[in-house]
């Protein structure tokens, strides 16, 4: 469908607002005041809940169905090397990098990873708030999904019907995850295990060779998990990948290290478990290796799904997600997609165009009314 100028000019300002306010995970109280009082000022009844926000469609039916429209509100730190403050860029620098001003970007942190899905999703919620459809709606913008918080999407789906005016609405059917993707469809996603490293050693004199280096044993460790063989392939994410991301050890410079810390970021696939991984490295290294959380397991959209029937329907390119989501905190079948790209994620200057923001808002209102009728 053709959707106004003015729908797009509100979802601009809206991202630049958000832009505007610093949300680092974990610190998102302002900006989900912001897009609070932006969705009150649409006639949008919605409750906040810690730092996210629940709305309902005016019509929703306890009865019916529900597909879930989802995005995040919070933001990695800034990294370094940006051309332009992160949260209030300047657009005639902006305009020299990018050969476009304001009217046409909106730059700076979040604006790709997800302020563009969630003024997107705002726009499209706002266009079904009113109707009476086959299926309800509800929008949630979720808080700490960057680091995996206990705050965000996990808690809100463990004590949805505790929160106020969904006492009887029961948890969502089906869900779109809105995630810069360039509203192609990732039909799956790979899980995220982080492994913490512990060598030790005992410490001694660098001069006199006294000790046990702990730093050895985990460089030890550490080639056999860069050689480990997961020999089972997904068909759909190929094979499990690993990665040692960080090292730290010693105090001085002649004081052999009696511990070494070391991380360990591995992306599961469907043809692993999180605990078996845990138990399959720690069986080859000295190192005692401990899971951060062994909850994050990859995620599919389900064989038969009108979510797949929708995409094939309306010619959407689907794949498979290398990143993970807060599709991993819920328990319903699911997609994956959003205006942006994901390889602008993290990196400085971020940025998403007016295009792809029009892009996002109009292929998700025609995701839902031809997924309407399959209901």
């Amino acid at each position: 469908m053709e959707i106004g100028k003015s729908v797009i000019d509100e979802a601009m300002k809206m991202l630049r607002g958000m832009v505007g306010i610093p949300s680092i995970s974990f610190s998102e109280d302002e900006v989900c005041t912001y897009v609070s009082e932006v969705l009150s000022g649409h006639g949008i009844g919605h409750a906040r809940v810690k730092n996210n926000i629940v709305a309902l469609n005016r019509n929703f039916d306890p009865a019916k169905k529900t597909l879930m429209l989802c995005a995040h509100l919070d933001t990695v730190p800034a990294c370094d090397g940006y051309s332009f403050d992160p949260c209030r860029p300047d657009y005639n620098i902006v305009r020299d990098i990018f050969g476009c001003g304001e009217d046409d970007i909106v730059c700076g942190l979040g604006s790709n990873d997800d302020g563009g899905s969630a003024v997107a999703m705002c726009a499209a919620f706002r266009h079904f708030y009113d109707k009476v459809m086959p299926c309800n709606l509800v929008l949630i913008l979720s808080s700490e999904e960057e680091r995996s918080g206990p705050g965000g999407m996990s808690w809100i789906w463990e004590h949805y019907s505790g929160i106020a005016g969904l006492e009887h609405a029961g948890r969502p059917d089906w869900a779109i995850v809105g995630e810069p993707t360039g509203m192609k469809a990732a039909t799956s996603e790979r899980g995220l295990l982080v492994i913490d490293g512990e060598a030790e050693g005992v410490s001694g004199h660098a001069a006199r060779g006294e000790g046990v280096n702990a730093l050895y044993i985990a460089l030890e460790d550490i080639e056999r998990l860069r050689n480990y063989d997961f020999t089972k392939v997904s068909p759909m994410m190929g094979k499990v990948r690993l990665n040692v991301t960080q090292i730290e050890a010693g105090t001085a410079h002649n004081v052999i290290p009696d511990r070494c810390h070391f991380v360990v970021d591995i992306r599961p696939t469907d043809m692993y478990g999180n605990q078996e991984i845990l138990e399959a490295l720690q069986a080859v290294c000295r190192s005692r290796l401990k899971a951060r959380n062994l909850k994050n397991k990859s995620s599919a959209t389900v064989s038969g799904s009108p979510l797949l029937e929708c995409c094939s329907a309306l010619g959407i390119e689907t794949f498979s997600s290398p990143t993970t989501s807060d599709w991993i905190r819920i328990g319903c079948d699911a997609v994956k997609m959003g205006p942006g790209m994901s390889e602008r994620s993290h990196k400085k200057d971020e940025y998403i165009t007016r295009e792809e923001i029009a892009g996002g808002i109009d292929g998700y209102i025609s995701f839902i009314e031809t997924f309407m009728r399959y209901q």
